[in-house]
């Protein structure tokens, strides 16, 4: 079986700067793309799951978001970086519009996400990682059985959804790779 370091996006990998789904708007948080290339290794696959209720809201739509993964990629490629695979959660059970208002279980703090992409690359979840700025990824990596890094970038977990604790805090994505390479799994 795989291993995932599942990453969340927005405050994570990029800057947040709400609902950010304009190209304009593209920035890395600081070292992400240093930590992404330290991650790329046989070891872990690289995932990003990303909630996008901006577009269950009607702010943006799945184009305007999938343009902007799009510019994310090439920038990624052009600094070596390989993402294995994506998912995102367009829903809000109570202020989505339309087919996007519903209780689903791809939202996070739920591992809708987690449990697909378990499947489709066969994917131990207990020998992955979750990384991400708000405890709602630190609670979802916690509900699917994975270990968690919770960074100092983005919310900060400062959104207090959860009373979790992450495995780790790390101050940006490049102390949580460090973290990671040095932590391994036991076999």
């Amino acid at each position: 079986m795989n291993k995932a370091i599942f990453l969340d996006k927005d405050g994570t990998i990029t800057v947040d700067t709400g609902y950010t789904y304009k190209v304009e708007d593209l920035k890395f948080e600081d070292n992400a793309l240093i930590a992404l290339r330290l991650l790329q290794t046989p070891e872990y696959l690289l995932i990003i799951v990303t909630g996008q209720s901006g577009i269950g809201r009607g702010m943006y739509t799945e184009q305007d978001y999938h343009k902007f993964m799009k510019a994310m990629y090439e920038k990624f490629r052009l600094e070596g970086i390989n993402i294995d695979g994506e998912y995102f959660c367009p829903h809000h059970p109570k202020e989505g519009i339309g087919k996007y208002k519903i209780d689903c279980e791809c939202r996070k703090p739920k591992i809708g996400m987690l449990e697909q992409a378990a499947r489709e690359f066969n994917i131990d979840l207990s020998q992955s990682w979750v990384i991400g700025d708000k405890t709602d990824d630190i609670e979802m990596g916690r509900r699917a059985g994975c270990r968690t890094i919770l960074v100092r970038a983005g919310k900060c977990g400062k959104d207090k959804n959860f009373d979790v604790k992450p495995d780790y805090t790390a101050n940006d994505l490049l102390e949580a790779a460090a973290y990671v390479i040095a932590n391994p799994f036991k076999t």
